[in-house]
């Protein structure tokens, strides 16, 4: 029996290059990135230049891990993270789904009256295209420092023994995406699912004598499909199909 190709990278992950932005933030930061979660997807930091931290928020409370050349750290879904470059910061970022983290799978902070209105989180998130860099890196920093006071607000109440806040924003993001979820569906068969399954597949032939599906080796690899693009934590490098 010849098992199933999976010709995408190991395990169904994505992967991006970070410069993590370097705008001083509404708190008074050397800099930082946008605050957000992933609903159904874990992220994992490759620290590869640079000083800073991550800023977490769970029902369990507050943390922040140090982030130097040579840290790994990783997070689940429902993590609320905040970067802060303290120097040239910058991160391989791997993320579960093909990449879906960069695809959909976030929501910003934002004020609850946004979250609460399909249409108006749309405006809020879009980037704008076509314009100057000057624009679209105000339209980002506009875009980091609302999610910002959220996330500040958010910290507040936790810290000070009240869970409501964080409970209410991440109901809201729930149902935010609810609408997407046969899409990320889709993009869970066709990358992690399939991933597995033909793992699956070579184990139970290899168990049953059966080499064949070794004859369809292959090598892939990649350059950037784009440079710089402004994301929610800083200027990425993304990869196609990765």
């Amino acid at each position: 029996m010849v098992s199933p190709a999976y010709h995408g990278f190991p395990g169904a992950v994505g992967v991006s290059r970070l410069t993590v932005y370097d705008w001083p933030t509404v708190d008074g930061l050397p800099g930082g990135g946008t605050p957000h979660l992933h609903l159904t997807c874990s992220e994992g930091y490759v620290v590869t230049a640079g000083r800073g931290a991550v800023q977490t928020l769970t029902a369990s409370g507050f943390e922040e891990t140090p982030l130097e050349p040579g840290t790994v750290a990783w997070f689940t879904p429902g993590t609320i993270h905040r970067l802060v470059n303290d120097r040239g910061l910058e991160i391989t970022v791997v993320m579960q789904n093909s990449g879906l983290p960069e695809a959909g799978d976030a929501v910003l902070t934002l004020p609850r009256d946004l979250l609460d209105d399909p249409g108006a989180y749309a405006d809020a998130v879009r980037l704008p295209v076509g314009v100057s860099e000057a624009r679209q890196e105000k339209a980002a920093r506009v875009r980091r420092d609302l999610a910002t006071g959220r996330f500040l607000e958010l910290r507040e109440a936790t810290e000070n023994g009240d869970p409501a806040p964080l409970a209410a924003f991440l109901r809201a993001a729930a149902a935010l995406v609810r609408p997407r979820l046969d899409a990320w569906e889709r993009r869970w068969r066709e990358g992690a699912y399939a991933a597995t399954e033909s793992t699956r597949a070579g184990l139970e032939a290899l168990r049953g004598g059966d080499d064949a599906h070794l004859s369809a080796a292959g090598v892939t690899s990649t350059g950037p499909a784009a440079r710089g693009r402004f994301g929610m934590c800083g200027r990425l490098d993304v990869y196609p199909g990765i």
